[in-house]
């Protein structure tokens, strides 16, 4: 067990003080990336503190991190402990309602390591859960885990008119925050329902924390700096990098050449360099396919290259490379095929019609962002 001398996370404060969580049946939002200081998975540093866990709650990529974009839970039972593991992922409203009210509980703990961008989904898992047990008259306790990256907020907020569940709200696009501050702000102002929160605080400063990566395509603090950019890909025809061991940082498509990279190069972009690549992905976008491209190099500590918007804008380099694209390749499809009935994928992305139309119109990256909507959520 953790003692309070090597806290980090909230977790590591519990299994120090286990009274600081209320008694009761506990479930427990969470996945196998929120490890104790000494690397234990919660759940069993948990139990062996005698807190009285129930079952084990997964969000996008189930509990074991091992589905990719889009898959859930591939796991009934948790092998080590036999509790339960109730799959969370695509539920919300009345079917999250009844998952949670059919599991007994007296309380929902949240614990899940994010990375600090609108469009991974934990946060929203997160949300998600909150609202349901704020119908159901469920508390909530959030064990609060440093941010990955010192980070400052960056890039636009949310059209409601473009709210997913890769963006329910307003939060800036690179808000860095801790999901514990968001979880506040979220209870203060954005709940149809009051809700009972609490949140233990985490001690550890953002940024210094051993990385375990809580998603197939999530592999290293690399990835974390450069996804609120190159995630932007994914509204794009373009390969993102899935299915190769440089997810979100290799790109390009099957028809993109040598000048992609040379072009890329050109602009000099701080605290990235570009060189020119070609991979072959196992699955995803392209799948197959000889791709040619790029690779985007970090030339800063990941840990640190968020801490000001001057050093490492992700938003600019995702931007860089899709008006790029456009430019060199305009005779090419440049967007995401669009689900019927809902907007392109690249606004729920951006949050707002606004990269889209920028992109096709020329526009710069500070012009997109003055047309885009301000945050309407920051942390509390």
């Amino acid at each position: 067990m953790s003692s309070a001398s090597h806290a980090r996370s909230g977790l590591d404060r519990v299994l120090a003080a286990p009274d600081l969580l209320p008694g009761g049946a506990l479930g427990l939002l969470t996945h196998s990336a929120a490890v104790s200081a000494d690397l234990a998975r919660g759940v069993d540093a948990l139990l062996a503190a005698e807190v009285d866990v129930r079952c084990l709650i997964s969000p996008e990529h189930g509990y074991w991190g091992t589905g990719q974009a889009g898959d859930g839970n591939d796991i009934d039972t948790d092998r080590a402990t036999g509790l339960p593991v109730l799959d969370a992922y695509g539920l919300h409203g009345a079917e999250l309602d009844r998952l949670l009210a059919g599991a007994g509980l007296d309380r929902v703990v949240v614990d899940l390591q994010d990375v600090g961008c609108r469009f991974y989904t934990y946060l929203w898992s997160m949300v998600d859960v909150m609202a349901s047990c704020a119908r159901l008259g469920l508390p909530v306790t959030v064990l609060d885990r440093p941010a990955p990256l010192a980070a400052t907020a960056v890039g636009p907020g949310l059209d409601p008119a473009c709210a997913s569940f890769v963006g329910r709200l307003g939060v800036p696009l690179r808000h860095g925050e801790r999901l514990g501050s968001l979880a506040r702000a979220v209870a203060a102002g954005h709940l149809e329902h009051e809700l009972e929160l609490d949140v233990v605080e985490a001690p550890g400063a953002d940024g210094s924390a051993c990385w375990v990566a809580p998603s197939p395509n999530m592999p290293t603090l690399t990835t974390v700096a450069l996804y609120p950019g190159t995630g932007l890909l994914e509204g794009t025809a373009l390969s993102e990098g899935r299915g190769t061991t440089r997810p979100f940082e290799l790109f390009g498509a099957p028809w993109c050449g040598p000048e992609l990279a040379a072009q890329l190069r050109a602009l000099d972009l701080p605290g990235v360099r570009f060189r020119e690549a070609a991979y072959r992905p196992t699955h995803g976008d392209h799948a197959g396919e000889h791709v040619h491209g790029a690779q985007v190099h970090l030339t800063l500590d990941p840990a640190r290259a968020g801490a000001g918007p001057e050093v490492l804008d992700p938003l600019r380099v995702g931007h860089a490379i899709i008006s790029t694209v456009a430019a060199v390749h305009p005779e090419r499809p440049l967007w995401r095929e669009q689900a019927e009935g809902r907007p392109p994928f690249i606004d729920l992305l951006w949050g707002s019609s606004a990269f889209r139309e920028g992109i096709e119109d020329g526009a710069s990256y500070e012009e997109i962002l003055s047309a885009s909507p301000a945050p309407t959520v920051r942390a509390a």
